[in-house]
């Protein structure tokens, strides 16, 4: 394991918000490797700040890789009311500024042939705030 990736695992579970908002943009990145992705998983639900949540998703849609966005619609599946609308929140101030951030629909769309019933739901809640977003 890299010493960076190393470094970001450990942020991701200190007690203090900004070090696991920066743990959520450091690790975004290696959303395809499982320790990885079991600390963003973490991050997007995280239960003491709302920012975590909103900057983590912001940071993994802003990637755009399917491993990425499969984390999110794992989070959305398992969210609560208000994680869900942070999650969204992030989902969205990605989509603000549409420059460089990759065509999160289309991710969507493999997602929803997923083999996870879970990861099916969250995308399609996902494609629902895209579309929102496009109004």
């Amino acid at each position: 394991m890299t010493s960076g990736l190393e470094a970001a695992l450990a942020e991701a579970s200190s007690p203090s918000w900004t070090q696991r908002v920066r743990a959520g943009r450091d690790l975004a990145s290696f959303a395809d490797v499982p320790e990885a992705a079991d600390a963003l998983l973490g991050l997007l639900l995280d239960a003491e700040d709302t920012a975590v949540t909103r900057q983590t998703t912001e940071a993994l849609v802003r990637v755009g890789t399917v491993a990425a966005a499969r984390l999110i619609a794992l989070a959305v599946a398992e969210a609560d009311d208000n994680q869900s609308d942070w999650l969204q929140t992030g989902v969205q101030d990605a989509l603000v500024d549409p420059d460089g951030v990759p065509d999160v629909a289309a991710t969507c769309r493999k997602l929803a042939r997923d083999r996870e019933e879970a990861v099916r739901r969250g995308a399609a809640d996902i494609s629902t705030w895209t579309d929102a977003t496009k109004c």
